[in-house]
C-alpha cells in the first residue's frame, strides 16, 4: 500500500502499537514500523485505548505526569477520539458472540467499526480477521 492510499485509509491504532510507538524497546523494528503508523495514516482511537497507553508508560515508560498530561492533549488535538456509548456497549457484546472476542477487543473492535475505520492495528488480535465485511485486523510486525 503507498503512502496516499495509507493516508486516505482510516484506521484504527491498538494500545500495544502506540506503546510501542513511544517506548524505544530492544525491538527496533517494531519501534520503527509503530511509529510508522502512527505518523502516516488518518487514526482513531478510543478513551479505552489513551487510558491503557497512559497507565502503560507510567508504569513501563517512566514518564511523568506533565508528560501523560502533554500526550492526553495531543491525543486529542492530532487524532479522532471515540468514547463509549449504549450503542458500542451492546455492538460489542453482540460482537463477543459472533467472533469469540474478549471484552476489552470487542470494544476495540466496535469503536473502529462505529468510526467507520477499514483497518485495526493490533498486535494482540487475529491478524487478517474481516469483521463486519467493513473492518480488517492487521498485525503490522507479523511477516
Amino acid at each position: 500500500m503507498s503512502e496516499a492510499e495509507q493516508r486516505a485509509t482510516l484506521c484504527f491504532v491498538d494500545t500495544n502499537i502506540w506503546l510501542y510507538g513511544f517506548i524505544d524497546s530492544q525491538n527496533s523494528l517494531k519501534h520503527e514500523t509503530a511509529k510508522g503508523i502512527i505518523q502516516v495514516n488518518d487514526i482513531v482511537i478510543s478513551t479505552q485505548v489513551i487510558n491503557e497507553v497512559c497507565v502503560n508508560l507510567l508504569r513501563k515508560g517512566n514518564f511523568s505526569e506533565p508528560e501523560i498530561e502533554t500526550l492526553v492533549a495531543a491525543f486529542y488535538t492530532n487524532y479522532s477520539v471515540v468514547d463509549f456509548s449504549q450503542e458500542i456497549l451492546v455492538n460489542a457484546s453482540r460482537l463477543r458472540r459472533s467472533y469469540s472476542l474478549s471484552y476489552w477487543d470487542s470494544l476495540i473492535v466496535t469503536t473502529a467499526l462505529s468510526a467507520g475505520c477499514e483497518i485495526l492495528y493490533s498486535e494482540d488480535m487475529h491478524d487478517g480477521l474481516q469483521v463486519s465485511n467493513t473492518l480488517t485486523i492487521k498485525n503490522p510486525f507479523k511477516p
